[in-house]
């Protein structure tokens, strides 16, 4: 994964060719247009990531804000990371997908594109959209409950 050593958004971006900004930046105008209050754009771990503070979240297995959904430019493709689509959403969200008729390429919670126009962008969008901070931290900590029984 290539990873940025920006620290803000604006210098991130700022580094990217034009082409490769102009793509990152149509994804992020979706992200932010349905990104519900309360979370926080930010660069971390070398990408774009939009998370829950650690003042909202309380302490984390990693003592780093919860991430909720990122975004970064790869060397030949770009991803969106959307953690919620994983467990009980991911069915939902590929069905959805496939009603679009775009083709996914998508990893556990990683979708990999060439240009933005390969997205079905209002599947994102409504996949940014649901859930509020509280769901996601009630919905964080359950799979991490469920995560906790089954390794015992």
């Amino acid at each position: 994964m290539v990873k940025s050593n920006a620290s803000t958004v604006a210098q991130y971006l700022a580094e990217l060719p034009d082409e490769q900004r102009a793509e990152i930046e149509a994804v992020r105008d979706v992200i932010l247009a349905n990104l519900p209050d309360g979370y926080v754009e930010v660069m971390d771990w070398g990408l774009i990531t939009y998370s829950v503070p650690l003042e909202v979240s309380g302490p984390t297995y990693n003592k780093k804000p919860l991430l909720y959904v990122a975004l970064s430019a790869q060397k030949r493709y770009y991803s969106v990371y959307l953690t919620t689509v994983m467990e009980e959403f991911e069915e939902s969200f590929r069905t959805r997908w496939a009603e679009t008729g775009k083709k996914l390429d998508m990893g556990k919670a990683c979708v990999r594109f060439k240009r933005a126009s390969d997205l079905a962008l209002d599947i994102i969008g409504t996949q940014v959209a649901s859930l509020s901070v509280p769901e996601f931290l009630d919905w964080h900590a359950q799979n991490r409950a469920k995560a906790a029984a089954r390794a015992r």
